[in-house]
């Protein structure tokens, strides 16, 4: 039997908790997938729970599955492009999406309307190779009233994914995804201080030509704000 589920990314619903239980009420309402909280079974449970505001979104988040019993047949959408990345690389037969392709298709989404505003897009290096992500993130853009400008390195060219890629990563993400993170990396993923990253993004973000730039990567977005850029994520524009 097929199953499909979504995956609510660790990282980003510690960040963004409130934003995180918005896009998964949707996820339920709207499509009724199985919604877990990590690709990998048991990762750092206790480390991101306790990172969760007391209360009710705590409560939410240890109610959730950790990880999901992932088969080939199975499709699975998430906004975390390291989970996306883990599953195509450990599960080669199941089918990848990110959710802004799951939103593009969906001809009952209520659309926000931001009023023809400008602003610089910002594709993820994480994200290089998965084309039709990134058509669906333009897509959404235009469905929102947003005007954009293509950032310099844009699609398979892109080399931003914010302060990550200045620090080491989690050694779980080479060994699992040896392509996407171990492969052509030479260079990347190395110590800086924290002041030498930020100057790092300073320096990138004195590319963009306007104020607003939108990316669709928790890390992306943390770049973006420490290179004094007012930063926007891609989902806190279609579910504020």
């Amino acid at each position: 039997m097929n199953s499909t589920y979504y995956i609510a990314s660790c990282v980003f619903t510690s960040r963004f908790p409130e934003l995180s239980s918005r896009i998964q009420d949707y996820i339920h309402e709207r499509w009724n997938f199985e919604i877990v909280r990590c690709c990998v079974p048991k990762y750092k449970l206790q480390e991101f729970t306790d990172k969760m505001p007391e209360g009710h979104f705590r409560k939410a988040w240890s109610a959730l599955q950790d990880s999901g019993h992932f088969e080939s047949s199975d499709s699975i959408y998430s906004l975390c492009h390291n989970c996306n990345n883990i599953i195509k690389e450990t599960h080669p037969g199941i089918t990848v999406h990110s959710l802004w392709e799951l939103i593009d298709q969906d001809d009952q989404f209520c659309f926000p309307d931001h009023s023809g505003s400008t602003v610089t897009l910002q594709d993820c290096w994480r994200a290089k190779d998965r084309a039709e992500e990134q058509k669906a993130v333009r897509n959404l853009l235009g469905k929102m009233n947003i005007q954009f400008i293509e950032a310099p390195n844009n699609h398979e060219r892109t080399d931003f994914c914010g302060n990550s890629l200045y620090r080491p990563q989690p050694p779980r993400n080479p060994k699992l995804a040896p392509k996407h993170y171990a492969e052509g990396t030479e260079g990347l993923f190395l110590p800086h201080t924290e002041e030498e990253q930020n100057n790092i993004m300073k320096e990138y973000c004195r590319r963009y030509t306007t104020d607003t730039v939108i990316c669709y990567c928790h890390y992306c977005l943390e770049g973006l704000k420490n290179g004094g850029k007012d930063g926007r994520h891609l989902a806190d524009l279609l579910f504020s």
